[in-house]
């Protein structure tokens, strides 16, 4: 069935964009018509194109073309669709039927595009996970294979509903870490903005009149006022320096061996490192136990949480575990020699190989980190806020000094 691009208008005089699939363009216009939308302009757009063909305004236009400059669909609101479909697909409607309501309910513009996209295509007969592989900036590798392996085994909406739940947690997890790491970093920015202010407006002021009076000034208003005329007179070094930095930073971690040293660094910082790592080995042991629940083998499941874990330095010791196991070792074993995971995992995975209960341990493992994240972070912002409220003190006490002290004049200093 062919899909169509349409303009609008309501019945309010209010311009509407949006797409309809129709077996004409007489029949979308008359479902249109339905909804009390007067057409002005409607093209048929061939999603599969790669090239335009030429015709109306926007005639050919690949129907996804758009969405390369959209970004990615929320990880929420994937579960929140995934649920959905779920939730259909559980009471008896059939695939098609399915999408086609998922669809008609779609607030986001790319996904809605997609969906059609992906309706048109089970129609056509293709099954579900090929038709989602073609739309990776929504649906990732692991969504896909599990899908593919729902469908093996005629287990779809089961699958979707585990699905949604990981996509649940692993948004709620993330969610854990930025918090934490949003709140110190707010309190940094606003109390070197302030202290930015005061040296470059507030402090030249203050201590123009100080130079003024000609009385010999105290070493720490001194050491203020250079660092104020520094601040004054080179504050476009200090810019270029940053952005130099980042960029290079950034230059760096686009190659492999570079990403792989920072994400290292990452798990051995300071305070974050902890956090970190935990978040890692958390998602780890829930995406592994996931797709193992779901029936894929272990092999192509490490394999596809290589690609999920986030972090070049766990990616690089679940592909040796990998190869390991190619080569006839357990899971258990590499993990123990492994330096990323502590020496307790390796031993439940252990335990969970010869029992048989392997993805109930990760579960265990992935339960356990979260709640030992979730103390890491509130002994993090317990011990963070007052050094930062320390240093911050600190600051402003040296710049209050370096100003009352020659207006006082006092001596000995």
């Amino acid at each position: 069935m062919p899909i169509y691009e349409y303009r609008a208008l309501t019945t309010t005089g209010q311009t509407k964009k949006g797409i309809i699939d129709a077996d004409t363009p007489r029949m979308a216009r008359e479902k249109l018509r339905v909804d009390r939308f007067h057409v002005t302009e409607m093209w048929e757009v061939d999603a599969r194109a790669k090239k335009s063909k030429g015709g109306a305004k926007g005639a050919g236009k690949p129907l996804l073309r758009r969405a390369v400059f959209q970004r990615s669909i929320k990880v929420r609101d994937l579960a929140t669709f995934t649920r959905q479909f779920s939730t259909l697909l559980k009471s008896g409607i059939q695939l098609a039927d399915a999408l086609k309501a998922l669809v008609e309910q779609c607030s986001d513009r790319g996904m809605e595009q997609v969906l059609r996209v992906v309706k048109e295509e089970i129609t056509g007969g293709n099954n579900l996970a090929e038709s989602l592989a073609k739309h990776p900036r929504y649906f990732s590798d692991l969504y896909v294979n599990m899908v593919r392996a729902g469908e093996a085994s005629g287990t779809l909406d089961v699958v979707l509903t585990r699905i949604a739940d990981y996509l649940q947690k692993q948004a709620s997890l993330k969610g854990k870490v930025i918090s934490a790491i949003t709140y110190p970093a707010i309190m940094v920015t606003v109390g070197t903005a302030v202290v930015i202010f005061l040296m470059s407006y507030v402090v030249p002021q203050i201590t123009h009149v100080l130079t003024e009076r000609g009385q010999p000034l105290p070493w720490v208003t001194e050491v203020l006022v250079a660092f104020s005329s520094f601040l004054q007179s080179f504050w476009w070094v200090l810019l270029i320096g940053g952005l130099a930095a980042f960029f290079l930073l950034k230059a760096m971690i686009a190659t492999e061996a570079g990403r792989l040293r920072f994400d290292s660094f990452l798990l051995r910082m300071p305070l974050f490192g902890a956090l970190f790592s935990k978040q890692a080995i958390s998602r780890f042991a829930m995406t592994f136990s996931t797709l193992l629940k779901s029936g894929l083998p272990a092999l192509d499941a490490l394999k596809i949480v290589s690609l999920v874990v986030n972090n070049a330095r766990l990616t690089q010791v679940i592909n040796d575990i990998h190869q390991r196991i190619i080569e006839g070792a357990d899971i258990a074993t590499p993990i123990k020699k492994s330096r990323v995971f502590p020496p307790m995992i390796g031993y439940m995975v252990a335990v969970g190989e010869q029992s048989g209960q392997l993805e109930e341990v990760l579960d265990r493992i992935s339960e356990s980190y979260e709640e030992e994240l979730d103390f890491a972070i509130q002994r993090l912002t317990a011990m963070i806020e007052p050094i930062i409220i320390i240093m911050l003190a600190l600051v402003v006490a040296f710049i209050i000094a370096a100003v009352l002290v020659p207006l006082l004049d006092f001596k000995g200093i």
